[in-house]
């Protein structure tokens, strides 16, 4: 291959969640909203239809007019990450090659989901994305719900592909942090990582940022984290960490990614239905979390403005 892409990818992103109508429609209105939101917020970037915007829900129309809302929206305002996930190469380069023309900045490239294929499987099928598409792809192991993507196999691929320019680790994997740490030489891939409980601990290891699901609805204190770390104030990001952590362990007790669509309820962006029918104990959980968070927020609001955006 040629010489690689040149694209330095760093800061803290928020992972945009989709809101829906009574249908589970796309409400690109209340989409807007949220943009406008998170725009306003100060967050380096932001990432349209990965994990977060639960993209499998969606027809590959449907995610079309979702990254053409996004990209209308914040054109010139931010940086642009777009998810092209699918189960197939087709849908993949389909979504990849309508990012590309709509000037998204980089490519989301998670692995298929659904079936299970091997290594070699993964890195020819990101192979070919990538070279077809001959843009910059920010690869996406999200093991919870895709095929997971070994770090042997990242490595090449970071390694070997000209388009491929960084990935984002959402495997929760603490070793991955050093190890893809250490695979870095010139060629100067980004490394951010995607399991909010490890951003501080991928900081410390030289990782460029997050790329975060709970700065869809508390963008401030994931870019407090973020700030006060570049300005080598660590002690300060220490106690961000721990906020996170608390706030962590309430979204875990429901589904992903319920918790951050609840959030911005209470945020006031009201984003529609969850995708499934509540049984007793999720009304009870959803209530509960409504509530805590409802009282848990305004009691950060002073620890929150200690870094400004």
């Amino acid at each position: 291959m040629g010489s690689r892409v040149k694209l330095r990818i760093c800061g803290a992103f928020a992972a945009l969640a989709t809101p829906v109508d009574e249908r589970g429609r796309i409400d690109f209105c209340t989409f807007d909203r949220l943009l406008d939101f998170l725009l306003a917020s100060g967050v380096d970037g932001v990432a349209v239809g990965g994990g977060t915007a639960e993209y499998p829900h969606f027809d590959l129309e449907d995610r079309k007019r979702l990254i053409a809302a996004a990209a209308r929206r914040t054109a010139g305002k931010t940086f642009l990450l777009a998810g092209i996930g699918a189960s197939t190469v087709h849908a993949t380069l389909a979504l990849g090659h309508f990012a590309a023309e709509l000037g998204c900045n980089v490519l989301l490239l998670p692995m298929p989901h659904f079936f299970h294929y091997e290594q070699h499987d993964l890195k020819a099928f990101c192979v070919t994305v990538s070279r077809e598409l001959r843009a910059p792809c920010l690869l996406y192991n999200l093991p919870a719900f895709t095929n997971p993507l070994a770090v042997e196999t990242a490595i090449q691929l970071l390694r070997e592909e000209e388009y491929v320019v960084g990935i984002k680790d959402s495997s929760g994997d603490r070793q991955n942090l050093s190890r893809l740490a250490r695979a870095r030489t010139d060629n100067g891939f980004s490394l951010l990582v995607g399991d909010d409980a490890l951003a501080l601990e991928a900081l410390l290891a030289g990782w460029e940022g997050i790329i975060s699901g709970i700065a869809c609805f508390v963008p401030e204190l994931l870019i407090a984290h973020y700030r006060s770390f570049q300005a080598g104030d660590v002690g300060a990001t220490r106690q961000f960490q721990v906020l996170l952590d608390r706030l962590i362990d309430e979204v875990v007790k429901l589904p992903i990614p319920w918790g951050i669509r609840l959030g911005l309820q209470v945020r006031g962006i009201l984003n529609g239905p969850l995708p499934l029918p509540l049984s007793a104990l999720r009304r009870q959980q959803v209530t509960d979390f409504l509530d805590w968070f409802t009282r848990w927020l305004p009691a950060q609001e002073l620890t929150l403005q200690q870094v400004h955006p």
